[in-house]
């Protein structure tokens, strides 16, 4: 029987399609807007350092290191004062009541043409993907600051009546009876459920009655056996516990049975000596979290986090009179299922979490775009919005803390997941923190250009087995990034390498002569590629056919000491700033003719922001070889796969 490995699934209140009619536009249904703003400006040059492959260093290690010391009320006292700490602008800003409001592009300092993109490229998955529609309907949210500058709708919400599994054929709903996606739809957020849990425990910690790197069968005696007594709460969080992925609890006819279940399982491979996604990990930490607060995990939910931060259409068991604004997701039947269902709709997908009643530690959770956008600036605000506060800025940098430093790859922090290119795309970077649903679902945060990104699918709608992977992630991700503008300083174009994956180009400068030993290959570059997969060379050639790789140093604009890259060549995170580097030509080249170039190289399926490579001179100290900035030696340049662009 085929079940889905991540097994992610999936108080009442009148819609608000009503209170809404009156939109902010065509077609627009979100809450009535503030007036729009011009967002305070972005600095420029905001960074954790230059060659950092992994969420932040030094406050980020402290972090870990503290707690590993049971230091949570301590760490908060150590460490230095996030972004988002009360005292600073951020934080303060955040506990003043300003609120997400919609506004242009501009506005949130995006671009127009590469945000329209975005919605253009979710658009594309409503066809054929390769051969089904990815999923029947999506919503997509993107903005910057407190500007919400994408929202938008397309698609259907119920489109499918029955599948059927052995023709692989659908019998869709009349088009009187389908139902348009809207942009108040309201989407069971399977996996996503994770983040919310994982929240609640930091929570606990704040509060004193949750320690890290405590045990777990400290708090939850019954688990034990087998190893289990050496998980830690920290091994549940991160997905080190050594537990397998999923258990079918849903083949056990009563509570007493799921429970046993659980209590039986044992680890695959010691604790912390591996990195396993598993549903069981947020299943133990829900039980933990309703054995210390004597809350279920449903009120908890709505009293710490959806009450406070006004994220009415967010809860677990939707209520029956949610069912027409909910998207649907799954005609389950076995193999394909576990359980025999029918059309899933207004119901938690996630078999394991129907049989636990619908509320569950690793799905279950329904909510709406706008919904997760107030949870994201919530945490790109340092746990506060709109004058409520969740957590403590302290506490949002340990959900962003990679722990799993053993496993390269698979950084992830407190329940979020750390740069990762096989959703976020371009938006992956060292401070990028987000998750994935089952059933379509998607949030993207980026600390580092207070930016957030939200794709809402119900992929599964009629079956799983039309999609695979995250390929229209990946697309808005990429598109979004693009959105966020490099600027130079001078304020003009740079040659730019692109964020297509898998094409590389060169940019070749004019054959030159340098008289002496001291010439010097000087210019800007900005460059953020996947670690591995992508790279700038800066390369050299006495005839234009074999060329061979050029050391050279560069040194941040912000100051520090330069970095030697001796094999020309560098990728990875470079910080969102611009760099100077210098490239002596030696006297190997002195009264030689030859040839320099950049080398744009993309190898893998995913793509960073790219490639900029700015003001470029080769000087020696009597004169001047090449300028970019003169005309004659610009058209010189031959470019492939570079192009000249101002963002």
């Amino acid at each position: 029987m085929a079940v889905h490995t991540e097994a992610e699934a999936v108080a009442e209140v009148p819609t608000e399609r009503a209170v809404r009619a009156g939109g902010t536009g065509p077609g627009r249904r979100g809450p009535q807007p503030e007036p729009a703003q011009e967002p305070e400006p972005e600095p420029e040059e905001r960074h954790d350092g230059v060659r950092v492959t992994r969420p932040g260093v030094g406050r980020r290690r402290l972090a870990a290191r503290l707690l590993a010391l049971g230091g949570v009320l301590a760490l908060h006292a150590a460490l230095p004062a996030a972004p988002g700490a009360a005292g600073g602008p951020v934080g303060r800003r955040a506990l003043q009541g300003l609120r997400l409001r919609y506004g242009s592009a501009r506005q949130a300092g995006l671009l127009e043409r590469h945000l329209e993109a975005v919605a253009d490229e979710a658009r594309r998955f409503l066809g054929p993907s390769p051969e089904h529609p990815y999923y029947a309907g999506a919503v997509v949210l993107a903005g910057r600051g407190r500007t919400v500058a994408l929202h938008r709708a397309m698609g259907h919400a119920v489109r499918y009546a029955e599948y059927d599994g052995r023709t692989d054929r659908v019998r869709e709903l009349p088009a009187a009876e389908r139902i348009d996606m809207a942009e108040d739809t309201v989407f069971d957020l399977a996996s996503l459920t994770k983040l919310f849990t994982s929240i609640l425990a930091v929570q606990q910690m704040e509060r004193g009655r949750l320690e890290l790197e405590a045990r777990v069968h400290r708090y939850l005696p019954e688990f034990t056996g087998g190893g289990k007594e050496a998980i830690t709460v920290r091994q549940l969080l991160t997905h080190t516990s050594g537990l397998r992925s999923w258990a079918p609890f849903y083949q056990e006819s009563t509570h007493e049975g799921r429970m046993r279940l659980l209590w039986s399982v044992r680890p695959q491979e010691p604790p912390g000596t591996v990195y396993r996604y598993s549903d069981l990990n947020l299943i133990a930490l829900q039980l933990l979290l309703e054995r210390i607060t004597g809350r279920t995990l449903d009120a908890l939910l709505h009293d710490e986090i959806t009450a406070p931060l006004g994220m009415h259409r967010t809860r677990y068991n939707p209520p029956l009179s949610w069912r027409r604004v909910t998207a649907a997701t799954e005609v389950q039947r076995p193999p394909w299922s576990g359980l025999d269902r029918g059309l899933v709709w207004g119901e938690v997908h996630d078999e394991n979490a129907y049989a636990l009643g619908g509320v569950a530690g690793h799905a279950g959770v329904f909510g709406t775009a706008w919904d997760l956008a107030v949870l994201a600036r919530a945490l790109l605000d340092g746990g506060a919005y709109a004058g409520r506060r969740i957590l403590r800025p302290a506490s949002v940098e340990l959900l962003f803390t990679d722990y799993n430093t053993a496993f390269p790859g698979d950084d992830h922090g407190l329940g979020f997941e750390l740069y990762q290119h096989w959703y976020m795309g371009a938006m992956a970077t060292p401070h990028s923190a987000g998750h994935t649903g089952f059933t379509g679902t998607s949030l993207v945060l980026d600390p580092s250009t207070d930016s957030f990104l939200i794709l809402l699918g119900n992929s599964v709608h009629p079956v799983r087995t039309w999609r695979a992977g995250s390929a229209p992630r990946v697309a808005v991700g990429n598109r979004f990034a693009r959105a966020v503008p490099v600027r130079t300083r001078h304020g003009g174009a740079a040659w730019f390498s692109g964020t297509v994956p898998g094409v590389s180009g060169t940019l070749t400068l004019p054959p030159l002569t340098p008289a002496t030993a001291a010439a010097r290959l000087r210019c800007a570059v900005w460059w953020d590629t996947v670690p591995g997969a992508g790279a700038l060379h800066l390369e050299a050639s006495a005839d234009g056919v074999d060329w061979a790789p050029l050391p050279f140093t560069t040194l941040r604009s912000t100051g520090g000491v330069a970095e030697e890259w001796p094999e020309g060549s560098v990728g990875g995170w470079s910080g969102r700033i611009w760099h100077r580097l210098e490239a002596p030509l030696t006297a190997d080249w002195a009264g030689r003719e030859v040839r320099l170039r950049f080398r744009h190289t993309a190898t893998g399926r995913y793509v960073g922001r790219g490639v900029y490579v700015d003001v470029v001179r080769v000087a020696e100290p009597a004169r001047l070889l090449f300028a970019e900035d003169r005309p004659d030696d610009a058209a010189r340049l031959e470019a492939f796969g570079w192009t000249r662009s101002a963002d």
